[in-house]
């Protein structure tokens, strides 16, 4: 009996001998799993610290670009917002440059409309005299045109006697048939010259040369206005006297060519004169 007791003890404490070694061994395992954990851990913890100081780092960076970058785009854009306003004043510029030229392009337009029209009346005039004026010789009168002026010079031989300013028959014919062509076109002004020789005169009614140019081309107005009814606003008389001859004074040919009237007519130019003074105004 008291060995089945004292078996049984022992079977008792083998048994409770080996669970205890066996939790031992499993608490150990733990322990040591833990303390690996515990250091994987720790070493994760280290590196997400490492991490998230990097990462700071990295946001302070970015933080410091963003700030950088948003004074550039602000600087950028009051550049652009200059730019565009100096963009602006040179596009008004440029557009009242462009007006001002489609002006004056206009205004050259006109003037050289103008310009045409003056010239094409001048050869109607001219046309004009020569046509009324056939039935004379070239020693009575010539017709010419210069400058846009259409001049006819008559010989004292054709208009006056030697050293007088009354007017011979022949004479009054050729300004009569030119009353015609003045009458019917009276948008022209007409300048009569008297003009000389330089041989001196002094006589009773002249007491130069200057008197005697004066006078002979206040009688041919007089003819034009008072027997031919030609518009006395339209006629400017001046006596030239000796100082603008068309020949050699020392020759008989050339004085009988300087002693002449220069009936001058040229087509009203008040409009063109107008425009031409507007034109220098808006400059």
């Amino acid at each position: 009996m008291k060995k089945i007791t004292l078996l049984t003890l022992v079977t008792l404490l083998m048994c409770t001998s080996c669970v205890t070694k066996k939790k031992y061994m499993i608490a150990e395992n733990g322990r040591i799993a833990a303390i690996a954990s515990g250091d994987s851990l720790h070493s994760l913890l280290s590196n997400c610290r490492d991490q998230g100081t990097r990462m700071s780092a990295q946001i302070k960076n970015l933080m410091q670009d963003t700030t950088r970058m948003g004074n550039s785009i602000r600087e950028y854009q009051n550049m652009l917002n200059s730019n565009m306003t100096q963009q602006e004043k040179l596009n008004a510029l440029l557009s009242q440059k462009r007006n001002e030229l489609s002006e004056r392009e206009r205004t050259i337009n006109e003037l050289q409309e103008m310009i045409k029209s003056q010239n094409d009346k001048v050869q109607k005039l001219l046309n004009s005299v020569k046509d009324a004026l056939l039935g004379f010789s070239s020693e009575e009168l010539t017709v010419r045109e210069k400058d846009g002026k259409v001049y006819v010079a008559m010989s004292d031989k054709l208009l006056f006697q030697s050293g007088s300013a009354t007017l011979d028959k022949r004479g009054e014919e050729a300004l009569g048939k030119l009353a015609q062509v003045l009458n019917k076109q009276t948008d022209i002004d007409v300048f009569i010259e008297g003009h000389t020789d330089n041989k001196p005169i002094n006589t009773a009614i002249f007491k130069d040369n200057w008197d005697l140019s004066v006078l002979r081309a206040t009688s041919v107005v007089r003819i034009l206005t008072k027997k031919y009814d030609v518009n006395p606003l339209q006629i400017q008389p001046s006596g030239r006297g000796e100082f603008m001859p068309v020949d050699d004074n020392e020759t008989l040919e050339g004085r009988s060519k300087n002693r002449r009237t220069e009936i001058i007519m040229a087509p009203k130019l008040d409009k063109l004169f107008q425009m031409l003074q507007n034109s220098e105004d808006t400059k």
